[in-house]
Formats: structure tokens, sequence, C-alpha cells
């Protein structure tokens, strides 16, 4: 049985607490769907810093700082974006934790190179970044929550691995 989103979010703030950090999300194909399930949770201004929802290209350049030319060069749904998203969200923010999520939802914007259901994920943790990419089955809907529990997850993984 898989953990509620909510459960993740509480094992998320106590590591956070823990190292008295703090973390800011770059979201695009979940539209800031991570920072409401985190945010859900009472007390979490004590550690959730921010949410950018940078759907289009240009926001995740204006306010994320990702360089166009990476956009232009690899597609925004790439491990180079993810990354580059991941730190921007640190770079913009007061947080030292950032998760960032690109991906394609569908039902469509699929091709063959990144069929609907992929999604980059960027993770920068005390400074490190890293990323991983990931396929999802289902609609729209289901691809987005995949997403969003996959990222605490995961980030909770990197958390306890740097504790």
């Amino acid at each position: 049985m898989t953990a509620p989103l909510s459960a993740l979010c509480a094992d998320l703030a106590d590591i956070l607490l823990a190292q008295s950090w703090m973390l800011a999300t770059a979201e695009s194909c979940t539209g800031g769907l991570i920072a409401g399930a985190c945010t859900d949770l009472a007390g979490s201004s004590r550690w959730f810093e921010r949410g950018f929802v940078t759907y289009s290209n240009a926001a995740k350049t204006e306010s994320l700082g990702v360089d166009a030319a990476l956009i232009a060069d690899h597609g925004a749904v790439s491990e180079v974006v993810a990354r580059a998203m991941a730190f921007g969200a640190v770079r913009h923010s007061c947080a030292q934790v950032g998760l960032a999520v690109t991906g394609v939802a569908g039902p469509s914007g699929g091709s063959d190179e990144k069929p609907v259901g992929t999604v980059w994920f960027g993770f920068s943790v005390g400074g490190r970044l890293s990323s991983e990419m990931v396929r999802f089955d289902g609609d729209r809907a289901a691809v987005r929550q995949a997403t969003v529990r996959h990222a605490l997850t995961r980030l909770l993984a990197l958390l306890r691995a740097d504790a």
C-alpha cells in the first residue's frame, strides 16, 4: 500500500525541519499540485518557502533563470531543463532544497522521443543537483498525480540519504 500524500508531506516536513531547511518547488506539468500538497499540511510555512508554476518556456526563463538556449536546444521536457529549474528554484528563493518537474501530461503534446507520460525531475539538495526521468501511464490526471507522488517520494529518499 502506498502512503497518502499527507503522510509523505509530514515526513518531508520532519526531515526539512530537522535540517532547518526550506523547500522551493518549480512546477510545469503539475501546475502547482506539489506545492498544493505541501501546503495542505498545517504549519508548512515553517519548511515550505515558495512554489514557482512555470508552465511556459518564458516563465522558466524569467522566474527561474533557465537559459532560453537550453530550452531551444533540448526542449522544455529534458534533463538539463529540469536541473536548471531545480537550481533556479533555490537561487531565486530563500530555500536550500529545490524540486522541479517538467513533462508531457497529455493527452496531446507527446512525440516518439518524449511520449505522453514522460516527466523529468530535478532535485537540488544541499547544493547538489540530481535528476531522473520516469514515464507514467494513464490519462492527464493520472500522470500528474503520479508525478506529484514520485517527486515527493524521491525527494524524501534524497533527503534521507543526505541526513
